[in-house]
């Protein structure tokens, strides 16, 4: 049948203009010609699809139903070509990044110069919240959160995960010998955070489950401020990865209790709404930290 998108919309036109005339007007082109294509798409069809009388057309019963699936298959183009040239267009403007502390100054911060010069259209406007924030409140593009998602209505790019890890610095192991076993952590001094809770339940294997709850003698908000009181020898923290890597590699901070790892990773995300004229600049963000973590 070999159906041309032109023929399409042409008979699109025909129907949303009226007359032949009026239909070349807008189609810039003479109304022989946009007749000439109105028969070949019957031809091809074998059916009639308007009835045409010296004042008006009106569709015919198969025009009604092929008008339906020509503009479907005329709004499915328009999103393709849309979409590539999305892909191929320079991202060019704002883009506002949210994250905690500790990601922001270990995994965003240090590759932002790269980033720069590989996009350098892109405006980038870093904020830190160390809770879930409302991304219309906090006037955020995208916000990078550790742990579960809770909210279904944004769209959600999984971009890594990360260990959890038990340590404490050589300073402090000086004072006091590293503990044994789970149970051992009770007769330690414990850092740590303030809320949620759950973030003081450590994946750690014993004698009743998987995760063991601490009473920490430390508390703060900011895993950042936690992993420095560690640094400073004021106790035992679990800390995510991406945070405390290169403190480990230096010999600043110990791992403890290895051994009783459950092999829980929290989940790293990016979240966003979806908005047209941001995507480009989402996912050439996205896309470049994922290469990074």
């Amino acid at each position: 049948m070999n159906i041309q998108s032109e023929e399409l919309r042409t008979f699109v036109a025909v129907v949303e203009a009226g007359t032949l005339s009026a239909a070349a007007e807008v189609l810039e082109q003479t109304t022989s010609g946009v007749s000439r294509a109105l028969s070949r798409l019957e031809e091809k069809l074998g059916a009639s699809l308007l009835t045409r009388t010296t004042r008006r057309m009106e569709l015919t019963e198969e025009g009604e139903a092929f008008l339906e699936q020509a503009r479907a298959i005329l709004a499915a183009m328009e999103q393709a070509e849309e979409t590539v040239r999305m892909r191929t267009r320079k991202p060019v403007g704002k883009l506002r990044v949210d994250a905690a502390v500790p990601f922001m100054l270990h995994c965003i911060v240090p590759h932002v110069g790269a980033f720069r010069e590989a996009y350098p259209d892109i405006e980038l406007e870093l904020t830190t919240n160390d809770r879930f924030i409302d991304l219309v409140e906090q006037r955020a593009d995208i916000a990078i959160r550790i742990g579960e998602l809770q909210d279904s209505t944004l769209h959600a790019r999984a971009l890594s995960s990360a260990r959890l890890n038990i340590v404490a610095s050589p300073a402090y192991l000086a004072r006091h010998p590293a503990p044994a076993s789970v149970e051992a952590l009770e007769q330690h001094q414990l850092i740590g955070f303030s809320q949620p809770e759950i973030l003081n339940h450590w994946p750690l294997r014993h004698h009743a489950g998987d995760r063991y709850q601490t009473r920490p003698a430390l508390r703060a908000s900011s895993g950042e401020t936690i992993r420095h009181l560690a640094l400073q020898g004021q106790g035992i923290a679990c800390l995510s990865s991406f945070m405390i890597d290169d403190d480990i590699a230096a010999g600043r901070l110990v791992r403890l209790l290895d051994q009783h790892d459950s092999g829980f990773r929290q989940k790293i995300s990016a979240v966003y709404y979806h908005n047209t004229q941001l995507s480009r600049r989402i996912s050439c963000f996205l896309d470049f930290l994922q290469c990074k973590l």
